[in-house]
């Protein structure tokens, strides 16, 4: 080796590289244009209790957002992770009701429940090896026709009985549907769930050894499980990890309105991916940041609520989002080709 050859690890990598290398620059950048186009088109987006509801329609999508990018950068889907939220509080509130429990005793259930149907979801795509759309397809199905066949079943409608006279329940709507006031503006507590769902996510990926196991299964599996990366249980950790944040979302639904429609969640598990995917996140897996997928949340919560404070018909909501979500996806894969260029 000459004298002049320098060791490729003592390489200094510029602020620039670094920039281009993060995953969720491009949903950054396109962030920064949805709240500019917003702030000039709606004269009351930038008012505080506009951005506070901005940031709680966000935070509604973002706490699932998180959980789904991490398993889709994992290499997996879970088309049932919109219906799981509603399955989620209705097994809180019809246990609660149905047992005169304590409402909290229904919450527990319903954790232990919720993370077992996710268990469920990785065990049978690790045992069958079958695509995570066939698998997580047939428990939306599943999921949906229980909520609304139980449903009926036992409270004879398609909602559940209230529950809001029950003990615990004021406790319950503190921690997952009260009201923060700060100045003369109002934030709902999911926010605080959502920043706290993206820090511990951001800290698992980037800091653990469970975050490389994620990165590497997402990758390669083969490769990752020839290194002794426990493929298998990483995983099934992350559906686990989904059906957490189903619970979370569950309960919010739940203690927001203390009854709940039995049909609620369908289509929402796509929102969930589109949040992830605009964030930087790879269908294919293996690229992608939770912080990514919260400003792609973000970037959704701005969508829906700059159309409506701009006074524009609603009907063209979704004509914004799929132009937002092709416009990330090529800005994504444009940062990512420059950040390869400057390697």
């Amino acid at each position: 080796m000459s004298a002049t050859t320098t060791d490729e690890r003592l390489l200094h990598t510029s602020p620039l590289k670094k920039l281009l290398g993060r995953p969720e620059l491009g949903s950054v950048v396109g962030a920064i244009a949805v709240f500019v186009f917003f702030a000039i088109a709606a004269d009351s987006f930038l008012q505080a209790s506009s951005l506070s509801t901005v940031l709680y329609a966000s935070s509604t999508i973002g706490i699932m957002a998180v959980p789904v990018a991490l398993l889709m950068i994992g290499g997996e889907f879970d088309l049932s992770a919109g219906v799981l939220v509603t399955s989620s509080a209705l097994i809180s509130s019809m246990f609660s009701y149905q047992m005169t429990a304590n409402v909290w005793v229904g919450v527990g259930v319903s954790l232990l429940a919720t993370l077992a149907i996710g268990a469920f979801n990785g065990f049978m795509l690790t045992r069958t090896k079958l695509p995570s759309f066939i698998i997580t397809l047939g428990t939306f199905l599943m999921l949906t026709g229980m909520n609304l066949g139980l449903t009926k079943l036992i409270d004879g409608t398609v909602s559940t009985k209230t529950i809001a006279d029950m003990e615990g329940f004021p406790t319950a709507r503190d921690v997952f549907a009260s009201t923060l006031t700060i100045g003369d503006v109002d934030f709902k507590v999911t926010i605080l769930w959502w920043f706290g769902l993206v820090a511990v996510a951001s800290w698992i990926l980037l800091r653990t050894r469970m975050g490389n196991w994620i990165f590497a299964v997402g990758g390669n599996r083969d490769a990752a499980r020839a290194v002794g990366v426990p493929v298998n249980k990483t995983k099934i950790g992350l559906y686990m990890g989904v059906a957490f944040g189903a619970w979370i979302a569950g309960q919010h639904l739940l203690f927001s309105f203390d009854v709940v429609q039995s049909g609620e969640g369908v289509g929402n598990e796509l929102i969930y991916i589109i949040a992830a995917v605009i964030g930087g996140c790879l269908i294919t897996g293996g690229y992608g940041s939770a912080v990514g997928s919260a400003v792609g949340a973000f970037i959704f919560g701005m969508t829906s609520k700059g159309i409506v404070f701009a006074e524009w018909n609603p009907d063209w909501f979704k004509f914004f989002l799929g132009a937002m979500l092709l416009l990330a996806t090529l800005l994504n894969a444009w940062v990512r080709k420059r950040a390869e260029a400057t390697k």
